[in-house]
């Protein structure tokens, strides 16, 4: 059976929140192995540990370390999210881990990065993408910037960059037996992906008021306008040709509207669009527009998304046991993998985890009495 592109890679996570363990998923998605080395304490239910396996070690205990090592001897991936220093106190850092698999890549996860005054200082999405200029370029002019929510900070600049990173030095090892460590910070992620703004604002085509570019709702032509049941409906035609489209479905005479790029004109165009999107449902504008390129689309909330034929046809979400989950990204034309959607229960699979890296009866049992691994009864208490 075609187990996806990544089978036979195995990946070593250590817990944490938000981008690793979704870093973690989206290897699991693509066929790796990946084993969760879970922290003792409640379980928490989340997407991002699907089609992992479990083993929760108390790394505060002595020989936890060791443990630790023992399964980074055949992985290819490591992966951990905790502030810069802490694995090597706990005496799992890149050398120790190198010094038992050279060829191994060593993914580390933070906001700040692993050198620089604000290393190991605390933070949050919000806080990371609030220094790369991409908080304050959106939202309303004169108002706070709005969070939006963690996918552009956790997510967009972290998980994908160290994922990207992972894959790379991965590559690497394959050719050369040498391992790498990747350094992915969320705030190198954020400016990265800020790049398009610096580069249109070299040429004139981007200044730093918010609502006053092309991109960040300044455009009347690329927005949202509320419905007349309060629902929204998502404005992005910036082609001249889906501009025309957008007018001729509106009913709105294109000489009287104005032309596209007249600056001047943009206020009135704002009130005009506002009032006829005003004047139907968000569904009635939905049908309207569903067979055109205008590039007009109804804004769904996450509860709607699934059923959207797009979306649906691709099962783009799927629903297991009344819990929407997202399919897998990307697709693979030739390396297609049923993604397994299943959350292991911490450390369910801790015996067979520790025989897998070499340990016998006896000093598996040794560890579940010390408390250095736990048992998945105990684990679930």
């Amino acid at each position: 059976m075609n187990k996806g592109v990544l089978a036979g890679v195995r990946v070593i996570e250590l817990v944490g929140l938000g981008p690793a363990p979704y870093c973690g998923q989206l290897l699991a998605d693509m066929g790796a192995d990946v084993v969760r080395i879970d922290r003792p304490g409640a379980d928490v239910y989340l997407t991002h540990h699907r089609g992992k396996r479990s083993i929760a070690v108390d790394l505060q205990k002595e020989g936890a370390a060791e443990v630790v090592l023992s399964l980074v001897r055949d992985a290819d991936i490591f992966i951990e999210g905790l502030r810069p220093g802490v694995t090597e106190r706990l005496g799992v850092g890149p050398e120790d881990c190198f010094g038992v698999n050279p060829k191994l890549v060593y993914g580390r996860m933070t906001g700040w990065g692993q050198t620089g005054p604000w290393s190991k200082k605390a933070g949050h999405d919000i806080n990371y993408i609030s220094i790369s200029g991409a908080l304050l370029a959106m939202g309303e002019d004169g108002r706070p910037p709005p969070p939006p929510i963690n996918l552009v900070g956790d997510y967009g600049g972290g998980s994908l960059f160290l994922l990207s990173g992972l894959l790379a030095a991965l590559w690497k090892a394959a050719r050369t037996g040498e391992g790498d460590v990747v350094d992915a910070a969320i705030i190198d992620g954020a400016n990265s992906m800020m790049g398009i703004v610096h580069s249109l604002a070299h040429i004139g085509q981007w200044n730093a008021e918010r609502q006053g570019n092309l991109l960040d709702g300044g455009a009347p032509f690329y927005r949202c306008y509320e419905t007349k049941d309060g629902g929204y409906m998502a404005v992005g035609c910036l082609e001249p040709q889906f501009f025309a489209e957008m007018l001729a479905r509106l009913e709105i005479s294109a000489e009287d509207f104005g032309g596209q790029y007249d600056f001047s004109a943009w206020p009135t165009q704002h009130d005009t669009l506002a009032g006829k999107f005003s004047e139907k449902t968000r569904d009635e504008w939905a049908a309207i527009f569903d067979a055109s390129d205008a590039c007009v689309t109804p804004a769904l909330s996450y509860e709607e998304a699934a059923a959207h034929p797009q979306n649906a046809a691709r099962k783009s979400l799927v629903c297991e046991e009344n819990v929407t989950l997202p399919g897998p990204a990307p697709r693979f034309q030739n390396a297609a993998a049923p993604v397994n959607f299943e959350v292991a229960q911490k450390s369910a699979d801790a015996r067979s985890i520790l025989k897998t890296s070499g340990l016998d009866e006896d000093r598996i049992q040794a560890l579940f009495d010390s408390g250095v691994v736990l048992r998945d009864a105990e684990a679930k208490t």
